[in-house]
């Protein structure tokens, strides 16, 4: 039952890291781009939550609906961290892309702690509702609800991605910018899109974070952002499904970690799985070998 219980609570945290590498599976399947400023984008829409708690309460609506105008923001700041960052850069040098997502998250951190101070804040508990009893396992509802939300959100993004006009556009240029050109797909509006669309996801992840882990802090999104991406690469960068996958993987490592070994080896755990795909398998469990013509 506790080993039970230690993997469920694994697929919980797992299924905040696959929301996070979702927008950078997104971003970097289709900008070719590392956007390491996603973590701090995850900081911003708790934030925002946070501020909104109290004129939410004096209207006597729930908590967790302060998931909306956080998705806003989220969406909002992605899109223009896209337009006045990354759009001017999109044919630079890669390196000069990751040394301005860098920036990026750096600004952002060092705004919110000057606005904010760098002092954790408490996050009031978001479910109330009691423990759910399964097969003789006690589980919190904010995990069953973090679960439930991610394989939600993973089923209609899929959808979307491959079922709709827009969603096509973004596999398409995913695939080729030249071609996607030629055929009348406007690639500005296309990025710009799928930086809104991982914000929104990495606003949603937020909040189930803090509903685990109820303080709000301006770099909290640091090491959750780092984890989230190596979830990306473990799964295969690019890949939707490989990024979800590799959330859970790297959930249940972690938690088994903590609970089996020791809690100080979990973050080496975590990177350790890094440096062993890296070496075994660049591409990521479900990436494929791509040949390049020269």
């Amino acid at each position: 039952m506790e080993l039970l219980l230690q993997i469920i609570n694994g697929l919980s945290i797992g299924s905040i890291y696959a929301l996070v590498s979702l927008g950078y599976t997104m971003v970097y399947g289709i900008a070719k781009l590392i956007n390491f400023a996603h973590g701090d984008i995850i900081m911003i829409g708790a934030y925002t939550s946070l501020l909104l708690i109290p004129l939410f309460t004096q209207l006597n609506l729930p908590i967790w609906l302060t998931v909306v105008p956080s998705i806003l923001m989220c969406m909002l700041l992605g899109i223009t961290v896209e337009r006045i960052c990354y759009r001017p850069l999109r044919n630079s040098p890669r390196i000069a892309n990751l040394i301005t997502a860098i920036g990026v998250s750096l600004l952002l951190q060092n705004s919110v702690m000057k606005i904010f101070g760098p002092d954790f804040r408490p996050y009031p508990k978001l479910f109330t509702s009691p423990p759910v009893q399964i097969g003789g396992v006690r589980i919190g509802v904010n995990v069953l609800v973090t679960i439930v939300i991610t394989v939600i959100l993973t089923i209609l993004l899929q959808f979307f991605m491959n079922k709709t006009k827009y969603g096509k556009a973004m596999l398409a240029t995913s695939e080729n910018y030249t071609a996607s050109k030629l055929v009348g797909i406007n690639i500005d509006s296309t990025i710009m899109l799928t930086f809104a669309i991982g914000s929104g996801l990495a606003a949603v992840a937020s909040i189930l974070y803090v509903s685990s882990y109820p303080q709000v802090q301006p770099t909290m999104g640091s090491m959750l952002g780092i984890k989230a991406f190596v979830a990306a690469v473990l799964g295969g960068i690019g890949i939707i499904p490989g990024a979800v996958l590799g959330g859970f993987i790297l959930g249940i490592a972690e938690t088994l970690t903590r609970a089996y070994l020791s809690s100080q080896l979990a973050d080496a755990i975590v990177f350790g799985i890094l440096i062993l795909v890296l070496i075994l398998k660049p591409t990521g469990i479900m990436g494929k070998q791509q040949k390049e013509k020269v």
